[in-house]
């Protein structure tokens, strides 16, 4: 069994087009663990290998592949960036001891970046920043650690590396622990020497702040630094990894990942991440509950992704947390309660993987042909059981109806999805029973699009899709007293006679329907007072005038007569369905609306604009809540005014800004958006 204390595993977060996937590529390269440089542009990544990620040339799937570097082995997680999939991201982080943040040395601090870094800092995880492309126009390492020092919280950013030029002119790094210099070739080749004499004035400065900062958590130190005594580099580094550990520090270094240029120090930098053994055990869903991180306690593990293939079955991924596992062995699923058993033990490499004969604390390895295993579920000893917690996935934000293209491919096609839903905890498949529509919902059009791409690709079926229809009811607003219908038909045999009179009027808001039998004398017989509930109900279903169900109303059958021959329960169930359309005609009919509860997240300077829009979309503020820099907004808004409202929020926040929704009620429609369903129902009914 390796050396837990030798372990890290870490994820590689940051927004979308930081170079995470370039700059793991290199350094697998530099280490020697593959024969080449991959490049996402060229479509010879072995993490990105994904026919979608070839295509958008970024990743959508979290990627897994581990490296040696100074006796440690690193195991690591490339993860999206892009806002459609960050709860890919958000879940496997679930997995790691640390995080490494890749910034962009032109954009700076984006929106992904600082949902990423608050990822995060929700699982207590250390982190280091790489300000990644100091190779491009414009590059500015001083500048974007300013950003994160604004932008971001806890920890503080600070530099471990300096940059020896920038743009075309970067060629280095300086550290600022040992005074080294590290100078780069154009074939990423590095030469250690002193660093450029320019720069001395520049270092020593930043070696100050840096020292500083390191000194202020431990009292000898700070009193030694106060007095002006030189830390030795011994205690320097020492405490400088006891901030990092704490997540008071961040350690930042810059890099060019494409030209393979600050890649030793980075790898340096990761060990001083926490190990396993430094994050000490992990907490289960309850307080007695913990696991070590250690390979002879009992087997424990947290499922992190699913991969299903429609030829190879579903691929397992899970970090084992403490003992150790072994192929052809088997585990406890604690959500499902019931054994699993596999085969191989698999070690993930990008698009490959490889058989092992253990895995131990820290490690990340996959199973297949799993039976009932879900991504966040635990898996343990049966003998020693346990549950680890795990983020919430986030709510879809788009729904789009669905239809096959084909005409017989409906089952296949939602069999299909079904096992994607298993892949992807975001994507959601509902059924609106009153518009008769499959709603598949996610994160955004480009998840949407990119899931329809891998439904035709792995199981070769193809679908549309529309905007979902709004499920609007009809109501009454007054009442109608003694309202005939009466069926009569003579065919020259038997007839049809049936004859209702009701009374109607209002329910309260969700009461639904009632019905009431106030008969007397015998005027109907009792075995057809059930047909004329029957009739009325039916003809709710269908409407009267939209076509939408109709909802909260009494009605009461106050009398009526009958035929001792042509007497039937059709007769009286046409006649009960006359006298409810009737009725509803004179009680002053109207349309509901569905209304949801919206729920917006935005900075502080967008918080007007958010809720100005907000009104213009018939929306009732219901209050905001401060929650750090961001304002929490909360509203009811008619469902018809909130359609296609993400990239509207996008585009109002600079993709600053998230969502939720969730039904609420159902209120009155105004006069105009009464009088358009109306009129869009009047065709359909003419032509029916």
């Amino acid at each position: 069994m390796k050396d837990v204390a030798k372990q890290r595993t870490i994820a590689f977060i940051s927004h979308n087009g930081a170079g995470k996937t370039t700059l793991a590529e290199a350094l697998l390269f530099h280490t020697k663990v593959t024969t080449r440089l991959g490049s996402v542009m060229e479509g010879t990544s072995v993490l990105d290998a994904e026919p979608e990620e070839i295509k958008r040339k970024s990743s959508i799937n979290s990627a897994f592949h581990s490296l040696p570097w100074k006796k440690h082995q690193i195991t690591f997680i490339d993860t999206p960036g892009d806002e459609n999939f960050l709860n890919d991201t958000q879940t496997v982080l679930g997995g790691v001891d640390a995080a490494v943040m890749l910034v962009d040395a032109v954009d700076g601090v984006k929106v992904s970046t600082e949902k990423t870094w608050d990822f995060a800092g929700a699982l207590n995880l250390p982190l280091m920043v790489v300000i990644n492309k100091m190779d491009r126009e414009r590059a500015d390492f001083y500048a974007v650690l300013q950003d994160l020092a604004d932008s971001l919280g806890d920890p503080k950013p600070i530099p471990a590396f300096l940059p020896i030029g920038a743009e075309n002119g970067f060629k280095g790094l300086v550290s600022l622990l040992t005074g080294r210099a590290w100078f780069y070739d154009e074939s990423g080749k590095a030469a250690e020497g002193d660093p450029p004499a320019e720069m001395k004035d520049m270092i020593a400065q930043w070696r100050e702040k840096m020292v500083e900062a390191v000194a202020e958590a431990n009292d000898t130190l700070l009193e030694k630094f106060l007095d002006g005594t030189e830390l030795t580099p011994e205690e320097i580094s020492e405490a400088f990894r006891s901030e990092v550990l704490a997540r008071k520090i961040a350690p930042v270094l810059p890099a060019a990942g494409l030209k393979q240029i600050g890649l030793a120090q980075i790898l340096d930098l990761i060990l001083t991440l926490p190990s396993p053994l430094d994050r000490g055990p992990r907490a289960g869903r309850t307080p007695e509950e913990s696991r070590p991180p250690d390979p002879a306690a009992p087997f424990s593990g947290l499922v992190l992704k699913t991969v299903v293939d429609p030829f190879a079955g579903q691929l397992t991924i899970f970090r084992v947390v403490s003992g150790s596992l072994a192929p052809d062995s088997g585990f406890h699923n604690r959500r499902a309660e019931q054994k699993e058993r596999f085969g191989q033990l698999l070690a993930l490499e990008g698009k490959g993987q490889k058989a092992i004969d253990e895995a131990g604390p820290g490690d990340i390895v996959a199973v297949s042909k799993l039976k009932n295993t879900l991504t966040g579920d635990t898996i343990c000893d049966e003998a020693a059981p346990i549950a680890f917690p795990v983020p919430r996935a986030m709510e879809p934000v788009v729904g789009f109806a669905v239809e096959a293209k084909s005409k017989g491919d409906e089952e296949k096609i939602f069999a299909a999805i079904n096992k994607m839903l298993a892949e992807d905890v975001t994507l959601r498949l509902t059924r609106n029973d009153q518009t008769r529509e499959m709603i598949l919902s996610g994160m955004g059009q480009v998840h949407i699009d990119t899931t329809l791409e891998k439904l035709k690709r792995k199981y070769g079926v193809e679908m549309l899709l529309k905007a979902p229809k709004v499920a609007y009811k009809e109501t009454i607003k007054g009442k109608a007293l003694k309202i005939q219908g009466k069926y009569k038909k003579q065919t020259g045999g038997k007839g049809q006679y049936g004859d209702a009179v009701i009374d109607m009027e209002p329910l309260p808001r969700g009461e639904g329907f009632i019905f009431e039998d106030r008969i007397v004398g015998g005027v109907i017989p009792r075995q057809f007072i059930p047909a004329v509930e029957k009739g009325i109900v039916e003809a709710m279903a269908g409407g009267v005038i939209s076509g939408n169900p109709v909802v909260d109303l009494k009605v009461g059958l106050v009398f009526g007569s009958y035929h001792d021959v042509d007497s039937s329960e059709m007769a009286f169930k046409i006649a009960g369905s006359m006298a409810f359309k009737k009725a509803f005609q004179e009680c002053k009919p109207t349309i509901l609306e569905p209304v949801m509860l919206l729920t917006v997240t935005v900075p502080d300077e967008f918080m007007g604009d958010v809720m100005g829009d907000i009104s213009s979309r018939r929306g009732k503020l219901l209050g905001t809540e401060a929650r750090g820099k961001k304002q929490v907004i909360k509203a009811h808004v008619p469902q018809v005014e909130i359609l296609g409202y993400a990239p509207v929020l996008t585009s109002m926040t600079g993709g600053r800004g998230s969502f939720s929704l969730e039904f609420a009620r159902y209120d009155e429609a105004p006069p105009q958006v009464r009088d358009k369903v109306v009129a869009e129902y009047k065709p359909r009914e003419e032509e029916a």
